[in-house]
C-alpha cells in the first residue's frame, strides 16, 4: 500500500457520500494522520508503505477518518481545529466553528478601537475566538467571556490556556444566559461583541449536513424570525455598557435593516452595517449612549 492508494481510496468514499471537496478533506487527514507535510508527502507517495507498528497505526487513524468525514462530520471537528484571524483555535462538536465571515467583526473592532485600556464583553464566546483574538491582537485591558453552555465554556478556557496566556490581557469566562452571566457590580464595559444565534428556525433543517447535524443547536437558532437574540441585547445592554461603549454585532446576510432597527429604537446612536468581502451584511455596530 502507497500513501497514493491511500489518498484514492479515502477521496472516492468521501466522494460517494457527497462531500463537497473529497479530494482535499481526504489529503488534509492523510497529511496529519501520518504527520506528513506536503513536500514529503509529493516526494514519497508512490512508495510502498513499510509494514511495521506506526504505519498500522497512522492507516488505522486516517481510515477512521475517513469514516467520520464520510458521515459529514466537519473536518475541523475531526482535526480538532480551525484558522480564526492567524492563529489555530480548538474545536469541538460543543461550539461552532470559527468562519472567515466572522474575522470582518474583529478586523472591524482593531480599526475603530485604538485605545486598548478598555473592557471587553464577548456575548455567545462559544470558541472565544472573537474576544481571545481582541485580546491578543487589540491588547484590550479585560475580556469577559460569556456563555450559556458550560461545554463551550471549556473550550473556549482551554483556547484562553492555548493562545492568550502571553497577551497580558486579564481574561475571564462566565456562564449564564446573555447579561445574566455577568455578576452584579461589575465594571461597565466599553466593547460589546457577540456573534449569537441568528438562523431562522425554519431556515436550519435546509443547512449542509455538517451544520445541521454536527454544530450546536443553541449556537444556531434564532427563533422563529431569527431575531430573537438581536432584541435581546439591544433591549439589556444597558445593564452592563458604559456611556459611549460600542456595540458589534454578526449578522446573517438579510438581517442588517432589522437589526439596525433594533438598536436605533433602543436608543442606540451611529448605528451602521458592515459588509464583508463578500459583499453581504455582516455586522451592525452603534453606540450607547446611556
Amino acid at each position: 500500500m502507497t500513501l497514493f492508494e491511500l489518498l484514492t481510496q479515502g477521496t472516492e468514499c468521501l466522494e460517494q457520500a457527497g462531500s463537497p471537496d473529497a479530494g482535499n478533506d481526504a489529503k488534509l487527514l492523510l497529511l496529519e494522520a501520518f504527520e506528513l507535510d506536503m513536500t514529503h508527502f509529493l516526494l514519497n507517495r508512490m512508495q510502498t508503505l513499510p509494514e511495521n507498528q506506526r504505519t498500522g497505526e497512522c492507516t488505522a487513524k486516517y481510515q477512521e477518518w475517513i469514516a467520520r468525514r464520510a458521515k459529514r462530520v466537519p473536518l475541523q471537528q475531526i482535526l480538532g481545529s480551525q484558522e480564526f484571524m492567524g492563529m489555530e483555535f480548538f474545536v469541538n462538536e460543543h461550539v461552532l466553528i470559527p468562519r472567515q465571515d466572522t474575522e470582518t467583526l474583529v478586523e472591524l473592532v482593531l480599526e475603530r478601537e485604538k485605545h486598548t485600556q478598555k473592557r471587553v464583553l464577548d456575548l455567545c464566546a462559544g470558541s472565544g475566538c472573537i474576544g481571545i483574538s481582541l485580546a491578543v491582537l487589540g491588547g484590550f485591558e479585560y475580556v469577559a467571556e460569556a456563555d450559556l453552555s458550560e461545554e463551550a465554556l471549556k473550550v473556549t478556557r482551554k483556547n484562553i490556556e492555548r493562545l492568550a496566556g502571553e497577551s497580558g490581557t486579564r481574561i475571564e469566562c462566565f456562564h449564564g444566559d446573555l447579561f445574566s452571566a455577568i455578576p452584579d457590580g461589575t465594571e461597565p464595559f466599553d466593547i460589546l461583541v457577540s456573534n449569537p444565534p441568528y438562523i431562522p428556525t425554519e431556515v436550519i433543517a435546509g443547512l449542509e449536513p455538517e451544520v445541521r447535524d454536527h454544530e450546536p443547536m443553541m449556537a444556531l437558532d434564532g427563533t422563529e424570525d431569527g431575531l430573537l437574540f438581536y432584541r435581546r441585547i439591544a433591549k439589556e445592554a444597558g445593564k452592563v455598557l458604559a456611556p459611549g461603549a460600542s456595540v458589534y454585532l454578526e449578522i446573517g446576510y438579510d438581517q442588517g435593516e432589522a437589526v439596525r432597527g433594533l438598536l436605533r429604537e433602543q436608543g442606540f446612536a451611529e448605528v451602521e452595517v458592515h459588509k464583508d468581502l463578500a459583499g453581504n451584511d455582516r455586522v451592525v455596530c452603534g453606540r450607547f449612549v446611556g
